[in-house]
């Protein structure tokens, strides 16, 4: 159970809550030394929230029209050098592996392999936009100084996905693209501190295509005046490659990270000699848009515990419900009252007497977003008394009506305990 002895924050404690404490006591994750430093491991609790994040995603996704793929973790060399990651970010990257003759590195990226992805087949204007996703593993060679609990690892769970589109589809999917995020972030709570356009500076680290650029930045510059944000130039925030939408949030030492991105890449398609063949019979060449709705999994779990300081989300919570029978006559019912949550998709507990009192109890369940006590009453007419999170207590109401209604909600991923218009 994601529990612990504590009260639920409000808006103003949860600025207060460092994830790598509380991520320890809600046994959400850890690290050894034996593993290594920026190489946390999921306990099963966070194991569920963060495949309950990647499920949900994908589905978003998948709505949005996104086909999935899988893609291999690592690449040759050469398949670096063609992207510009290696004259650009190899001081970042994991030194390359000698393997029968060549050299392979752990990417860094999923946009090369993508854009190979994309380029393994012929393709026409009549398939464009192409949306291309995946949760795939990347890698960083982070400074051990740098690295703390979630937010700053090397191995890296990354929600990334490539739109391969012509030049006058570029600012709808990029505005579609922000708009899947600004649509994520209130399912899961968020609150985005600014939106900053992330452009070139001065020095080296950049491509050399000044005219890229400009047309780059001038379609970000349309997205954002479109979309009614407020937002904020930085200069010397960009990728090597182009320019960025970041969706900047503050974790609660009131340090500033980036969590998503919307990207124009023109780079990138030159590079690989990407082309769509288009309604001429010519060959043209695509623009990539690339997109993060969440970022890195690591991060945006390591924001919602201190968001919500471990009280997350009823659809996200590792534990939705604990059934607490007030004495060992009711465990019966309690079981029973589990297994229907569990055939509904509800994850449930029973929390029996056995655990100790019912205050005891439920004083250990209260970032559990359901307590479901059942007395003799209760038992004996199929029914739960209810207590919310929130500290509200609802009349008793059968166990239907219950799991019916909470079910509702977690369904529509509402950030709701209860739909107070019904009763």
């Amino acid at each position: 159970m994601c529990g612990g002895g504590r009260s639920p924050p409000n808006r103003e404690e949860t600025t207060m809550h460092d994830h790598r404490r509380l991520g320890r006591e809600l046994d959400l994750f850890d690290t050894d030394p034996l593993i290594g430093a920026g190489l946390p491991y999921w306990l099963p609790d966070g194991a569920t929230v963060r495949h309950t994040l990647e499920e949900y995603i994908r589905a978003v996704e998948r709505r949005a029209g996104y086909r999935h793929v899988y893609s291999p973790v690592l690449g040759k060399r050469e398949l670096y050098e063609i992207s510009g990651h290696w004259s650009h970010y190899s001081g970042d990257m994991f030194p390359p592996m000698d393997l029968g003759g060549e050299q392979v590195v752990l990417r860094p990226s999923l946009c090369p392999h993508h854009a190979l992805i994309y380029r393994s087949r012929s393709h026409s204007y009549r398939e464009l936009p192409l949306r291309m996703a995946e949760l795939g593993g990347m890698y960083r060679s982070e400074l051990s100084g740098v690295l703390g609990g979630l937010t700053r690892v090397r191995s890296i769970q990354l929600n990334d996905a490539h739109v391969f589109c012509t030049l006058d589809q570029v600012t709808d999917e990029a505005h579609a693209a922000l708009d899947l995020i600004r649509r994520a972030y209130r399912a899961l709570g968020i609150t985005p501190s600014r939106f900053r356009l992330s452009l070139p500076g001065p020095g080296g680290k950049y491509v050399d295509a000044p005219e890229l650029w400009q047309r780059s930045t001038a379609l970000l510059t349309e997205v954002l005046d479109r979309s009614g944000l407020p937002y904020e130039a930085a200069e010397g925030e960009a990728a090597f490659y182009g320019p960025k939408i970041d969706v900047q949030v503050t974790d609660s030492a009131g340090r500033e990270s980036t969590l998503s991105t919307v990207q124009v890449d023109f780079h990138q398609p030159e590079q690989f000699d990407l082309h769509y063949i288009g309604q001429d019979g010519a060959k043209h060449r695509p623009v990539m848009v690339h997109r993060s709705i969440i970022g890195s999994v690591e991060r945006a779990v390591a924001h919602l515990v201190e968001q919500h300081g471990g009280a997350f989300p009823a659809w996200l919570a590792p534990t939705q419900m604990v059934i607490l029978p007030v004495s060992e006559g009711e465990s019966a019912q309690a079981e029973a009252l589990a297994g229907r949550c569990d055939a509904i998709g509800l994850r449930a507990e029973v929390a029996g007497p056995e655990r100790g009192t019912l205050g005891a109890r439920v004083r250990e369940a209260r970032l559990v977003p359901y307590q479901a006590v059942i007395g003799a009453r209760e038992a004996a007419d199929d029914q739960v008394a209810l207590r919310l999170r929130d500290g509200r207590r609802l009349e008793p109401l059968h166990a239907a009506e219950v799991l019916t209604r909470i079910g509702a909600l977690v369904q529509d991923h509402s950030t709701e305990l209860w739909d107070s218009g019904t009763g």
